[in-house]
């Protein structure tokens, strides 16, 4: 029986399917609510699928299923068969590391500690931690607050009886009260292991509460130093959690998800918050080999914390519905209020988590890097084609004095600094930006369709608003070439790219690496173009006060400088001394020139 036969045989319910090569590898692992509708889906005519479906359609020898009650279902077992089989065309956790967990003991008198190992041996785990310094943290607060044994001997009734372990250096000083030797009982003990997964679970309001209650009773009974003990361990427990607890939402029991996607992969973060304490959170990468909607990739996440942390709580606040229903489980996609500020937070972790991802390739893979930055912009700005190749303008005057202008140029979203070119203003009088932009721009295009048409750049962009855009643009139609490259503008006031044809400006996320190279390549125009301005300021001012003078030329000029140093020291010279160098004649034109009310420097 084909491929095709199989999947008209598929039934009509919740399952998985996994597709298998020539070779009886497995390369996809999908579920569906619907498994005939789903993997149908994926036989249709190759021209309505996208290059990376058709690739994988192409090499699926076999259809296997499993059917099963629900969706959830459905979501979990895609989960495990994706880790059991590690398909090629599946979406990919990019996070492999093991994450440490707070192991509380199943013993008389628990020991508390960190490990990456889960062992089925009746302890309780809780976590995982995505920070190890975090969990770190947790534990020392914990041991500074309660006086935990961190022996691993086993400590019963029995051990008690017969003496078996004797006290150690903890219990002399103070920080432990001698579980091995019975001086505490296993009720008191266990209080503080109560109060300490309390706390693991996001319990800090209700610990809070109880201390309050128990200091006053304390101080009502004239008990003085119980209530001072309460005061000190409030104090620790507030200092401790001030920086995880969001006072907006301190009734709020919920999980968080949000998702940043950037090209074939997504960058999500989830927090666990409970009484408005984040007490988890993680951030896991996802890599995309065929196309996968974005709520598909949301239900990975799901079923990926599922399996790490249990059971998802009952309310789930995400940016977008998951393609999956979940019983129990109510999903809310919030629009205002503190649950908004949730989301909100999460969101920034996962853009963060994106960010550094970023950094760090720039320096492991610079290649990689800049093609999926200059990628980024594609996207932003929605060109067709992708811009390896930018340019950006800046035109340069003060009060119309020397106008010039400059041309930046980047390749593979890093400057090319042997390709920028500066212009000195030629066909336009006194101060007027627009014009001097439009020539500036033909006059650079003009040049590269002579010389090397096939250069041209995908991207242009011009440091200025409306006006000097619309100058650019007509540059660009003049010369026929308006459908080759895209071209924007960079207001300075709030950093809007400013589009032909679009009335509404576009604003870049500021912390995404295409608002970074824009901004990037305007500033370097703009350096570029003021360095150039201040060179012709300098030469003018030179050639005013000398130049114009008959007799002085430009070794004359550099001969003067260098002996002198300025100008005004020209002016200030002894007539014998000017007169050595250049003869009386030319010192005295010299002296007489700079003298004149015109040339004054003071």
């Amino acid at each position: 029986m084909d491929v095709r036969e199989k999947i008209d045989l598929l039934p009509h319910s919740p399952g998985v399917y996994r597709y298998y090569n020539s070779e009886g590898t497995v390369i996809y692992v999908g579920k569906a609510k619907d498994l005939f509708k789903r993997v149908h889906q994926y036989f249709v005519p190759p021209e309505r699928l996208n290059t990376k479906t058709r690739i994988l359609v192409s090499k699926i020898a076999d259809v296997q299923y499993s059917v099963v009650d629900t969706e959830a279902d459905a979501l979990l077992l895609e989960n495990n068969l994706i880790k059991q089989y590690k398909p090629k065309y599946n979406i990919l956790l990019k996070d492999s590391k093991t994450y440490p967990w707070i192991c509380v003991t199943a013993e008389p008198y628990p020991r508390v500690f960190l490990t990456r190992r889960l062992v089925q041996n009746g302890s309780r785990y809780y976590g995982p931690y995505s920070s190890a310094t975090y969990a770190h943290n947790l534990l020392d607060f914990f041991n500074a607050n309660y006086p935990l044994r961190s022996c691993k001997h086993k400590i019963d009734s029995d051990s008690i009886l017969r003496k078996k372990v004797r006290p150690c250096l903890d219990f002399h000083i103070g920080r432990c009260k001698g579980c091995c030797a019975g001086a505490v009982s296993i009720e008191e003990y266990g209080g503080w292991i109560e109060e300490i997964t309390a706390l693991l679970k996001g319990g800090v309001g209700d610990i809070l509460r109880r201390y309050r209650e128990r200091m006053s009773q304390a101080a009502e009974a004239l008990d003085f130093e119980s209530a001072q003990e309460f005061k000190e361990r409030i104090a620790s427990l507030e200092k401790h959690y001030s920086h995880s607890i969001i006072s907006a939402a301190r009734d709020t029991d919920a999980d968080v998800f949000s998702l940043v996607f950037d090209g074939a992969e997504a960058f999500g973060n989830f927090l666990r918050i409970r009484s408005g304490s984040v007490v988890q959170s993680l951030n896991l990468g996802f890599k995309m080999n065929i196309e996968e909607e974005q709520e598909s990739v949301l239900s990975s996440f799901l079923a990926e914390i599922e399996s790490k942390f249990g059971d998802l709580s009952k309310e789930v606040i995400v940016p977008f519905l998951p393609d999956v229903e979940i019983p129990g489980v109510e999903f809310r996609i919030p629009v205002k209020g503190d649950k908004l500020a949730l989301l909100s937070l999460s969101l920034k972790n996962a853009k963060e988590f994106q960010f550094n991802a970023m950094k760090q390739r720039e320096h492991t893979d610079p290649d990689a890097f800049h093609a999926a930055v200059v990628e980024e912009i594609r996207v932003a700005l929605g060109m067709k084609e992708a811009p390896v190749h930018m340019e950006c303008f800046d035109n340069s005057n003060i009060q119309g004095t020397n106008p010039v202008a400059s041309c930046v140029v980047f390749r593979g979203g890093v400057p090319s600094k042997k390709d920028y070119r500066k212009f000195k203003i030629k066909t336009v009088v006194g101060a007027n930006d627009f014009a001097s932009m439009k020539e500036i721009v033909n006059r650079r295009y003009s040049r590269l369709l002579a010389e090397a048409p096939d250069d041209l750049p995908q991207l242009v962009v011009i440091d200025g608003g409306k006006g000097q855009l619309g100058q650019a643009w007509e540059a660009l139609c003049e010369l026929g070439i308006q459908d080759r490259i895209t071209i924007v503008g960079l207001a300075k006031r709030l950093e809007e790219v400013i589009r032909i044809g679009d009335p509404y400006p576009l604003f870049l996320d500021r912390n995404s690496q295409a608002f970074r190279v824009i901004t990037h390549i305007r500033d370097e125009a703009h350096r570029f173009g003021i360095t150039f301005h201040r060179d012709l300021r300098s030469k003018a001012q030179v050639h005013s006060a000398l130049r114009d003078i008959p007799g002085v030329g430009e070794k004359t000029e550099q001969r003067l400088l260098m002996h002198f140093g300025s100008v005004a020291r020209i002016a200030a010279a002894p007539p014998d001394d000017l007169a050595k160098l250049v003869g009386p004649a030319l010192a005295a034109r010299i002296r007489a020139a700079l003298a004149a009310p015109e040339n004054s420097l003071g």
